[in-house]
């Protein structure tokens, strides 16, 4: 299953650094994709139930969230 989600806050190559490794961390997460320019993150996860856990994820890296869609 893949997601995107739309995310505020990143600025610069740095941030998609963060922001992959912070989503890269996450138990049932398959592949990262972070496009800084979309200012998006494609996502594609083991569960549908990961929504909590990696926006937070997200968050603790500086950036936040505002919104998941599934793809």
């Amino acid at each position: 299953m893949k997601k995107k989600l739309f995310i505020e806050g990143m600025s610069c190559h740095n941030c998609v650094r963060h922001v992959t490794e912070a989503l890269n961390e996450i138990d049932g997460v398959k592949s990262v994709d972070v496009n800084l320019e979309g200012k998006y993150a494609l996502v594609e996860v083991v569960s549908d139930n990961l929504d909590e856990t990696i926006k937070s994820a997200v968050e603790d890296a500086g950036y936040d969230v505002v919104g998941i869609d599934v793809i």
